[in-house]
């Protein structure tokens, strides 16, 4: 059966397919691969524009069963198969809450991590820094509890493991106490915002924002913990903000841009002038995370904070040259270092500047560029979004590029967990 992944530009036909419905259905997936001589890939929910999750042999579908889930003090413990969404609401009802979050929450816990999804805000890191322990099939078919404490090395690398060091079971995850946001979006010049950047990024628990090219306009979105009560967005004005204007209306939008190109300045600025949502206050997750129904390709690289301001202009020139039918907006983003080796934001404090086009519009020279502008500044791409980097581009960008690989070739010798994205960006 033919897998093909959300955005649609990646598929794969897949000898077979396995359904995981724990840690023995996957060792012995392992095993019978082995056995066969084939290559074994985890397949999440198709959220990655890249190939990473591309399954040329196996396609392993990792455990989901939610009554595997198990809250013990300040962690959780899940199946790595579960879906943000599904853990995001299991969390609440009890009480607890994940500190950060992307913007969509249709990723598998697994496919975030490994990945790297990272959300915004200057004293926050991405998804894969709250891991505390992870169960790891290997090559050889074993079952590893990973920790600080046990297989150290081995817990350390696959956090963000791009599926190249085993297969992800079970995830020990830190959550903190259940908390609101309060959200305030508006519409500003994009210059003043870059101006007050650094006084948005630390005066706001979350804060990133929208430029919409060929605008002079940006919607700056600043998420607030509160324990206050605040203005609610009902259930009408959620679906009429999310499904009609933020998806419906876009969608047509989109159509237009495509359809008549030399209108498109205009509709983005009726676009960044309409497209903020009002004030509100509600659960963390529903203020991170919005639905998207209008497919799109991207490309988001990661660049040093302090090389925003250069790496934006070079985006607007890029986007000015290239992008003249595009209509879906440029997003920002800040987020904290970590200590995760192929993390994006590994030793050192990031912006994220991340492109989209939707599906279907030629992409190639408006990504180009760009990306041509990001990589001048030792820009690091995201590993689930459209790049054209090789090992030998990465291996400089990350000083424990050359300890990961090293710990493939031990724990993977025969390349089981390989495919054609991996062999680029891992060698």
């Amino acid at each position: 059966m033919t897998w093909r992944n959300w955005a649609g530009n990646q598929h794969a036909d897949p000898v077979r397919t396995v359904r995981a419905r724990d840690a023995g259905d996957v060792v012995d997936a392992v095993r019978a691969a082995a056995r066969d001589g084939l290559r074994v890939t985890a397949v999440g929910s198709g959220h990655s524009f890249t190939a990473i999750a591309a399954a040329r042999d196996v396609a392993l579908v990792a455990p989901a069963d939610p009554d595997r889930m198990r809250l013990h003090g300040d962690m959780v413990t899940v199946p790595a198969g579960l879906s943000l969404r599904a853990l995001n609401a299991w969390l609440w009802d009890r009480g607890r809450a994940l500190p950060n979050l992307g913007d969509i929450d249709a990723q598998t816990v697994a496919g975030a991590i490994s990945t790297g999804t990272h959300g915004t805000g200057s004293a926050h890191r991405g998804i894969a820094a709250q891991v505390r322990a992870l169960d790891l099939v290997t090559a050889d078919g074993s079952l590893r509890r990973c920790s600080p404490a046990e297989h150290a090395e081995v817990f350390a690398a696959a956090r963000i493991g791009l599926g190249a060091l085993g297969v992800l079971v079970d995830v020990t995850l830190a959550t903190v106490p259940a908390f609101r946001l309060h959200a305030v979006e508006a519409t500003a010049p994009v210059d003043r915002v870059l101006a007050d950047l650094d006084a948005y990024a630390s005066g706001n628990d979350h804060f990133e924002f929208y430029w919409f090219p060929h605008t002079d306009l940006a919607i700056t979105k600043c998420n607030n913990r509160t324990a206050a009560a605040g203005p609610v967005r009902g259930r009408v004005a959620g679906w009429v903000g999310d499904e009609v204007v933020g998806n419906a209306a876009f969608g047509a939008v989109c159509r237009l841009g495509t359809a008549l190109p030399r209108l498109v300045p205009r509709i983005n600025r009726l676009a960044a002038e309409q497209f903020a949502a009002p004030e509100h206050v509600a659960r963390s997750y529903r203020v991170f995370t919005s639905p998207r129904r209008v497919r799109f390709l991207e490309m988001e690289y990661a660049v040093p904070r302090e090389a925003v301001h250069e790496a934006f202009a070079g985006l607007r020139a890029a986007a000015t040259r290239h992008a003249r039918a595009v209509t879906f907006p440029v997003e920002v983003r800040v987020a904290a270092a970590d200590d995760i080796p192929l993390s994006t934001a590994s030793g050192r404090d990031s912006a994220y500047l991340a492109v989209h086009v939707q599906r279907g519009h030629p992409h190639e020279a408006y990504f180009g560029a760009v990306e041509d502008v990001m990589t001048a500044l030792d820009g690091r791409p995201h590993w689930g979004k459209l790049h054209t980097r090789t090992a030998a581009d990465l291996r400089p960008l990350y000083p424990g590029f050359d300890a990961f690989v090293a710990l493939r070739d031990r724990l993977d010798p025969d390349r089981r967990f390989t495919n054609p994205y991996l062999d680029r960006v891992l060698g």
